[in-house]
């Protein structure tokens, strides 16, 4: 199984590349930053660069990046291109083992909430002990 054009769903942006290769060869719905299906959005584009693309393609974005949700002119755009992200996060630093195993995890609880949720903004970190939203704000 793979990315397939026109089942994209999800998108892995940077900051866990190798997750989101590990999911594109697992999953035909996820595509990751440099991926084929999205020349939009290569090797190296910035949050400001990609938020409003993914976001137009209707994708859920996933990332490591907490800080998102409170720079200046990202949280904005977040907002604005009503980007739904949902990031992995922890107390230390997780290698890519350890988030990807968390991301499958949690993977039924991850589709429940974004058919809860529906339409963006919102933001979710995905810890530990499961999905906990967090506040876009300054």
């Amino acid at each position: 199984m793979a990315a397939r054009a026109g089942e994209e769903r999800f998108f892995a942006d940077e900051s866990v590349l190798g997750v989101g290769k590990a999911l594109t060869i697992a999953r035909r719905d996820t595509i990751h930053t440099g991926h084929v299906l999205i020349p939009e959005v290569p090797l190296g584009a910035k949050d400001p660069e990609w938020i409003p693309i993914v976001a137009s393609k209707g994708l859920v974005a996933l990332g490591r990046d907490g800080k998102m949700r409170t720079r200046p002119g990202e949280r904005e755009l977040i907002i604005e291109h009503k980007l739904r992200v949902i990031r992995i996060g922890d107390k230390r630093d997780l290698n890519g083992w350890d988030m990807l195993v968390r991301f499958v995890r949690y993977w039924g609880a991850i589709e429940e909430e974004i058919t809860r949720r529906g339409e963006g903004p919102w933001f979710l970190s995905l810890m530990p002990d499961g999905l906990h939203e967090w506040q876009l704000r300054p």
